[in-house]
């Protein structure tokens, strides 16, 4: 989804997936190549290069190339992963009938933190693969936790 250097999206999404996974648009062991590549990325930015291309790919193209016009980059990244959990929730209230935002502030923080490390340039390339997967499970599921304790205090 980081696609801070490019100006448009030029290629077509089989191109796309294709860098991303190294394997073709659903072509065996795409899912496990995702796995590997985000989970085992060396920062957190690098993580969502790697997960859900086909996601991520449309993410871009509408959101934030389009964003990227009017704002900043980091700003762009940033709603760009809230529009996306915005969907995420939309999906659940469609399901469920109950209104939801959870998704939407938990994405948002993520973009938070990927913006801050990316511009802090925190890496973890050299850790061991186990390593990088638990730091990229543990800043999303502190995004979670984060996002929690915000509508806590906001439901007082």
């Amino acid at each position: 989804m980081f696609l801070a250097k490019s100006k448009q999206l030029k290629t077509s999404l089989a191109q796309y997936v294709k860098r991303r996974n190294g394997v073709p648009l659903g072509g065996k062991g795409a899912l496990r190549e995702m796995l590997y590549r985000s989970l085992g990325a060396g920062s957190f930015q690098d993580f969502w290069k790697f997960w859900n291309p086909i996601w991520s790919y449309y993410l871009a193209k509408y959101s934030f190339l389009p964003l990227k016009k009017i704002f900043p980059v980091w700003l762009s990244i940033i709603l760009t992963f809230a529009i996306s959990g915005a969907l995420h929730d939309l999906a659940i209230v469609l399901l469920t009938q109950k209104l939801s935002f959870i998704i939407t502030i938990w994405f948002s923080i993520m973009g938070a933190v990927l913006v801050s490390l990316s511009r802090l340039k925190i890496t973890y390339t050299t850790f061991p693969l186990v390593i990088r997967g638990l730091i990229n499970l543990g800043l999303i599921l502190l995004s979670y936790g984060i996002a929690k304790l915000l509508l806590i205090a906001v439901d007082g």
